[in-house]
C-alpha cells in the first residue's frame, strides 16, 4: 500500500525479534530503514536481506544502555539519510528480578535499556523533526506487564511503566509540532529473545511455545509480523491525529475476571 513511501524509519533494537519484523514491514511499505543493535551480525544480515529486496537500509551499531549512543544512533541516520521521519523504540531487557532480590545493578540495567534509551533517542529524533518544522511519528514498544505484571518482573515493570508516562508526556509536549507519539503494550510474543529468556530463567524445553499457546485464549502467542503491521499503521498517516495513546495489543483484557 505504500503507507511509508519516502519516509526514513529508525528502529532501535531492530536487528531481531519484534524490531526486525517492524523493519521488514516498514521496508515493504516503502520506507528507507535504519536498525540499531549491539551485535553487527544479525543487523548486517537484516540489512542485506532488505537491500536484496530493493529497499534502502542501514545498520548502526549501538549499545543503547549508553545514553550518548542512543542519541548518536539518531545522528548517524540523519547524517546518512538527511532526516528521521519515524522512530520506533523496540529494544528491551527482560531479565528477571523480584522486589526482594533485585540488585541496584539489575534495576539500573532495566532503567538504562527500557526507559533511558527511549528517552534520549526520542530527544534526538524529535529535535530533528522540530528543527525541520516537519511532522513525525514515534512508537514505543512497551508491555502489557506495565499494568502490574508478574512478581519476577519488578525492575522491568518499573521501567516500562515509566515509559508509558514518558510516551504521554512527550506526546502532549509536542502535539503542536505535529509530532505524534504513541505506545504499544504488547503481550506474550514469540521471539528469539523470549525463547532465550524462557530457557534461561524458566527451564523451558523445545515445546514451550506449543504449551504456552494452549493456555492462551487465541491459541497462539503474539506474532512479531502482526505487531509490525500495527506499528506501521501507527507510524503512517492512516492513523490520523492519534497521539498520546498507549494501546493494549494483547489477548488478555485488563480488568477482566473469570
Amino acid at each position: 500500500m505504500g503507507l511509508l513511501d519516502d519516509r526514513i524509519v529508525l528502529v532501535n533494537g531492530g536487528s531481531q525479534g519484534v524490531g526486525a519484523a517492524i523493519a521488514r514491514a516498514a521496508a515493504r511499505e516503502g520506507a528507507a530503514v535504519a536498525v540499531t543493535g549491539r551485535r553487527p551480525e544479525p543487523g548486517e544480515a537484516l540489512v542485506a536481506e532488505l537491500t536484496a529486496l530493493g529497499s534502502k537500509a542501514m545498520f548502526v551499531r549501538a549499545d543503547l544502555a549508553d545514553a550518548e549512543q542512543a542519541k548518536t544512533s539518531v545522528a548517524e541516520v540523519v547524517a546518512a539519510y538527511g532526516r528521521v521521519d519515524c522512530l520506533v523504540n523496540s529494544a528491551g531487557l527482560t531479565s528477571r528480578g523480584t522486589l526482594l532480590d533485585t540488585t541496584p545493578e539489575l534495576f539500573d540495567q532495566h532503567i538504562a535499556i527500557n526507559l533511558r534509551a527511549p528517552f534520549f533517542a526520542m530527544q534526538a529524533a524529535v529535535a530533528d523533526m522540530v528543527a525541520r518544522e516537519s511532522p513525525g511519528t514515534v512508537v514505543n514498544i512497551i508491555t502489557s506487564s506495565a499494568h502490574g505484571g508478574q512478581a519476577f518482573l519488578a525492575p522491568y515493570v518499573a521501567a516500562k511503566a515509566g515509559l508509558i508516562g514518558l510516551t504521554r508526556n512527550a506526546a502532549h509536549a509536542h502535539r503542536w509540532d505535529r509530532v505524534r507519539i504513541n505506545g504499544l503494550n504488547i503481550g506474550w510474543t514469540a521471539t528469539e529473545g523470549e525463547d532465550a529468556t524462557q530457557r534461561a530463567f524458566h527451564g523451558a524445553g523445545d515445546d514451550w511455545r506449543e504449551e504456552a499457546a494452549a493456555r492462551l485464549p487465541m491459541g497462539k502467542l503474539g506474532q512479531p509480523d502482526e505487531i509490525a503491521d500495527f506499528v506501521v499503521l501507527l507510524l503512517s498517516d492512516r492513523s490520523g491525529v492519534v497521539t498520546g495513546s498507549v494501546i493494549d495489543w494483547d489477548q488478555n483484557v485488563l480488568g477482566g475476571l473469570d
